[in-house]
């Protein structure tokens, strides 16, 4: 029985060898004979197009949409320069201004200038019209409750003022508080405020 197991498996061994030398035989990096490519001329590699991806353009972007007319604009400009009025912080760095009208009183730092006023067409927060508005040196506004206290007040002529960094323009129309380093602020009247 052994030598028949063993003359089986020598047979299969011899089997498995010559499928392999087969396969390694018909394995090759080389292909025999000479490239043809009818009316390339002699020799000649076959010239295939190579596949390009497709490009598209981008297109242009959209203009912006139109801005809001914002309505009339304000009379009073800053004009900062020999006339302007200056204006001294307190020892925190405050001014402290009102109104030729007495309506509206703000405070101003080198930040944030804030102002209180009867609003004709304020935000409501929390149940009520707001009566305060802030921006900041870099545009930011946000509106408010509450109430400057009993602050020690510069009265305001139709003129322009320099106050803590800012240029502050005021005529008959309303106030413009403009940041002196940013060119950011705000026109503000009973009737309303516009920010830029």
């Amino acid at each position: 029985m052994r030598s028949t197991t063993s003359t089986k498996s020598r047979a299969a061994l011899a089997g498995v060898a010559i499928a392999a030398a087969a396969v390694l035989v018909s394995c090759s990096n080389t292909t025999d004979g000479t490239a043809a490519c009818p009316g390339c001329g002699a020799n000649a590699e076959p010239d295939f197009p190579t596949p390009r991806p497709s490009v598209s353009t981008p297109a242009p972007p959209a203009p912006p949409p139109p801005r809001a007319d914002p309505g009339p604009q304000p009379t009073a400009t800053a004009a900062p320069g020999p006339r302007a009025e200056q204006l001294p912080p307190n020892e925190q760095g405050y001014v402290y201004v009102e109104t030729k009208s007495g309506k509206t009183r703000c405070q101003l730092n080198p930040q944030t200038v804030g102002c209180e006023s009867d609003f004709e067409n304020s935000p409501v927060i929390d149940g009520a019209h707001a009566n305060g508005v802030s921006v900041t040196s870099d545009g930011s506004v946000q509106w408010i409750l509450g109430n400057l206290g009993n602050i020690p007040t510069v009265p305001l002529d139709y003129r322009t003022y320099q106050a803590a960094g800012w240029t502050i323009a005021a005529d008959e129309n309303g106030t413009r508080f403009t940041n002196d380093g940013t060119g950011h602020g705000m026109f503000i009247a009973v009737e309303g405020v516009q920010t830029f």
